[in-house]
């Protein structure tokens, strides 16, 4: 595996089927109350330049859970505050820890950071990226299916960091990824050929309807993410129409399931309805953050878990 997680393709499929095995193990490991700190003594260290609580609370916590320890650090507590270089900041840190996750703005911060540290990087969310969600997405997804190549997966809504990171990964699962968005909402051309290139099957479809109409999974985000709230009323004008309601979901097969990573605003891209519905599998999803971080931080930091019993 690659020294830093920034993104799907930073991994193979034989790694994403070890890491989401590895997961399902953990998982069970903590249902059981079984100790598993394959981490002692190590420490990870999170900088957040965006709010977050699904993030935070899962590295944090699944630190602890493998016997190490998570340092929450804010840009302003930090010298990159008060205009410290990104590089410098990133050979100073990996003498003291173990691994380092960013949630940023901008991707190019985490490349640069990635660049000059010399311990792992993984990226807890970028403007162009979100992987660690999709790898808690592909577990929930797992769960529910024996086999994940030729399932198809509608993303309804904006084609956000998310939805670029779920692109980037049908190559990896065999999933057919079908993008439901008005045209100023998108992903780029360029990351669907780059997906394509590498095998992944990709679809923009332009009727909300028509593209769920085959879909085992729905999956929608918030339309106005951290950054975006100056285009609030043009977003929401924008993306009327691509809520996943009771209406839209009628259109799916009847055990189609609904996925959400969070936070969501009930009403706009997903009604309370269905969010609350028997398909909605929105929770699973989020606890699943906790369980697949906890496999790639074994992964990244001590190169893999020992040998299961």
């Amino acid at each position: 595996m690659k020294k830093d997680f920034l993104s799907p393709i930073d991994i193979d499929e034989h790694e994403l089927e070890s890491i989401i095995t590895d997961a399902m193990h953990l998982k069970r490991l903590k249902s059981a109350g079984t100790a598993h700190e394959f981490l002692r003594g190590k420490s990870l260290a999170m900088i957040f330049e965006k709010a977050s609580t699904r993030t935070r609370v899962s590295f944090e916590v699944g630190m602890t859970d493998l016997g190490g320890h998570a340092l929450f650090l804010n840009p302003q507590d930090l010298q990159l505050g008060r205009g410290e270089e990104i590089r410098d900041t990133a050979r100073a840190l990996a003498r003291y820890v173990d691994a380092v996750m960013i949630r940023t703005y901008a991707h190019a911060t985490l490349e640069e950071f990635a660049r000059y540290s010399a311990v792992p990087v993984i990226n807890g969310l970028s403007d162009a990226q979100h992987p660690c969600q999709v790898l808690a997405d592909i577990m929930t997804i797992a769960e529910r299916f024996r086999d994940l190549r030729d399932l198809k997966l509608t993303w309804i809504g904006d084609g956000n960091n998310v939805c670029n990171s779920w692109i980037l990964s049908s190559p990896l699962t065999g999933m057919e990824i079908t993008i439901a968005s008005p045209p100023p909402y998108r992903p780029k051309e360029a990351l669907i050929d780059q997906a394509r290139a590498a095998g992944g099957r990709v679809r923009i479809a332009a009727d909300p309807e028509e593209a769920v109409r085959d879909a085992d999974v729905l999956y929608t985000d918030i339309w106005v993410s951290m950054g975006d709230e100056g285009e609030r009323a043009e977003r929401l004008k924008t993306l009327k129409g691509y809520t996943i309601n009771s209406r839209l979901l009628a259109q799916a097969p009847p055990d189609a399931l609904v996925m959400h990573c969070l936070p969501a605003h009930r009403g706009e891209e997903i009604s309370d309805e269905v969010i609350e519905g028997p398909q909605s599998i929105v929770w699973d999803q989020a606890e699943n953050r906790l369980h697949a971080q906890k496999a790639l931080l074994v992964r990244m930091i001590a190169g893999g878990m020992p040998p299961m019993e």
